[in-house]
């Protein structure tokens, strides 16, 4: 049974508290009666989550929480004491982040960048907001052009700082991002270049030949519906995200290769297409 990660384990025996499931070494851990399936047999093998509850037990949910094992997320706050502070993760019971693995005093109702850890020497799930420390440089190159989780960060004065793949730090250029973004939110991305300090250069659209042919494709689309596309190269970056859900460096080279096809026209008050 592997703590803070998903187990799928067998209905060994019911009791009043709730479900006991084991594994195939002999090990059983209870299930709650609360989180027990309805019409669950024994037998039945179940996915589980497992972590520790108030009493340092070993229990099972089917709840799922907010945070994988040696994963990234903003967590809310609920509360500071003695010990530290505690965070909603999504099951039970808190998720404690010790004094030592805060790089500022956490405020109750407030949300942080933490990352999920097992303490190998009490057998313990703990958050640490030291995320630095945990995340990787990336030596992998042959990672360029390829598609990545990614999971929105702070600002900078050069874009978005992301986590990829709940691995590696990147970041988002400025002229690359293409719609609003959050920070905590997820979303898919690519990795444009990894660079010698093993940090990711990361875009949103696509690389490579695709990358264009889906732009012009809805570049297309768009001037066909509206007939005039109020967009030029002397348009701002944030307006041409917001009607053409692109970065202008893309916007200018789509533009750019449909006018020497002779798909579109440019004037002075936008593009619209070629009779």
């Amino acid at each position: 049974m592997i703590l803070g990660e998903y187990n799928i384990l067998e209905i060994l025996r019911f009791t009043a508290p709730g479900a006991y499931l084991g594994d195939e070494e002999g090990n059983d851990v209870l299930l709650p009666g609360k989180y027990t399936p309805e019409g669950a047999v024994i037998g039945d093998k179940i996915t589980v989550f497992l972590y520790k509850d108030s009493e340092d037990r070993l229990v099972a949910t089917t709840e799922h929480p907010k945070i994988n094992l040696y994963g990234y997320a903003y967590l809310k706050t609920t509360s500071v004491n003695l010990y530290g502070a505690f965070l909603d993760w999504g099951l039970e019971k808190e998720l404690l982040v010790p004094f030592k693995e805060q790089n500022q005093r956490m405020e109750e109702g407030k949300s942080y960048l933490v990352t999920l850890q097992l303490d190998q020497a009490t057998d313990r799930l703990y958050a640490s907001m030291k995320v630095n420390k945990f995340l990787k440089p990336c030596s992998d190159f042959d990672l360029a052009g390829k598609e990545v989780e990614l999971l929105i960060c702070e600002k900078t004065d050069l874009g978005l700082k992301v986590i990829a793949d709940d691995l590696y730090q990147g970041i988002i250029y400025r002229n690359d991002i293409n719609k609003p973004l959050k920070r905590g939110e997820r979303l898919r991305g690519y990795v444009l270049n990894v660079r010698e300090d093993g940090k990711l250069d990361i875009r949103l659209e696509q690389i490579g030949v695709k990358r264009f042919d889906d732009a012009e494709e809805k570049l297309m689309s768009l001037v066909k519906e509206i007939g005039l596309l109020p967009l030029t190269d002397k348009s701002d970056p944030d307006q041409i995200r917001e009607i053409a859900g692109m970065s202008k460096k893309l916007f200018k080279q789509t533009v750019g290769k449909l006018y020497k096809n002779r798909h579109i026209d440019i004037t002075p008050e936008g593009i619209q297409l070629i009779d």
